[in-house]
């Protein structure tokens, strides 16, 4: 598959992952803070992050036709300061959380860091 069309079908993939997450983090796990032990302010903030990689992303698809490799680049930093971020959260209220908490948050940082090689990888190859 040529790079263009694999950085396009990574900024879409990112761009949807990057929904998702905002959606589970403001409609999930905020409203079952309980379950999950991770207080709803600090959610927000973490959903608010992710919406703001999806209009990046989705834009980037939309309307990057050529080079984006750099934007590519950038998307992969910022999701993996996003990962940090989301480790050093975790460290700071684990004694707040429940092991679904804990597996949820560990679980979106082994899929968001697969997600950066593969963009870190295609960026390269471009």
């Amino acid at each position: 598959m040529p790079a263009k069309a694999t950085i396009n079908k990574l900024f879409l993939i990112d761009g949807i992952g990057a929904i998702i997450t905002a959606l589970l983090l403001s409609q999930v796990l905020a409203r079952y803070e309980s379950v999950f032990g991770m207080p709803a302010s600090l959610l927000y903030i973490l959903a608010g992050v992710a919406a703001c990689f999806a209009v990046y992303s989705l834009t980037c698809y939309w309307r990057i036709k050529e080079g984006g490799a750099p934007f590519l680049t950038g998307i992969a930093v910022a999701n993996t300061l996003y990962c940090i971020a989301t480790l050093g959260i975790v460290a700071y209220r684990f004694d707040t959380l429940t092991w679904l908490g804990v597996a949820y948050f560990i679980g979106e940082v082994l899929v968001v860091m697969s997600l950066v090689s593969v963009e870190l990888g295609a960026a390269r190859k471009a």
